[in-house]
């Protein structure tokens, strides 16, 4: 069995946190954080809420295309992503798979052998990142790029029951926290 670590998108690969898929860049040390994770033989599942997509914001093939280029720019650094789970809902869609509900890691545990008291969560939100984690049995870390710095602060009441299980500057690292766990 694999550790799994699961990797929130905007505002922890790349971006500002808020916006849609549509506008991510990754920043300059997340290929070489998956590809740290790749090259040690981690489960890596990207988890992305883009409820864009049920506002009509953005569409399925807006979202894959994008998707595709990112997957293609992680590759040329020799990383991937070994699944990415999307829920495209909004909350009035009572949905179960918006983070922080589990749905979306309830089908990643579906596909692959996923022991999730071993996991870690990797975000910049705690309302829906570290809760997750909470909400799953994993540990949360979350990273200061995105809105990581606003959850811990001006947003930490949205999280107020949970803890982040490390607070780090960044994917990279955090990666290198977990790595270091098993090395």
């Amino acid at each position: 069995m694999r550790i799994t670590v699961f990797i929130d998108f905007q505002g922890t690969i790349g971006g500002e946190g808020t916006d849609d898929i549509s506008t991510l860049t990754l920043y300059p040390f997340a290929a070489k954080a998956i590809q740290k994770l790749n090259a040690s033989n981690f489960l890596v599942i990207g988890l992305t809420n883009q409820s864009h997509i049920s506002k009509g914001e953005l569409t399925w093939d807006e979202y894959h295309s994008k998707l595709k280029s990112i997957e293609s720019e992680l590759l040329q650094s020799g990383a991937h992503f070994d699944a990415v789970y999307c829920c495209p809902h909004t909350r009035e869609d009572r949905c179960t798979c918006q983070k922080p509900l589990p749905g979306m890691v309830y089908d990643a545990c579906a596909k692959f052998d996923i022991d999730l008291s071993r996991a870690y969560v990797i975000g910049d939100m705690g309302m829906s990142d570290m809760v997750l984690a909470k909400n799953i049995g994993a540990k949360g870390i979350l990273v200061l790029t995105g809105v990581g710095r606003g959850s811990l602060t001006e947003y930490r009441h949205t999280w107020s029951d949970c803890e982040a299980y490390r607070v780090m500057e960044n994917i990279d690292e955090a990666v290198d926290f977990i790595l270091a766990q098993f090395h």
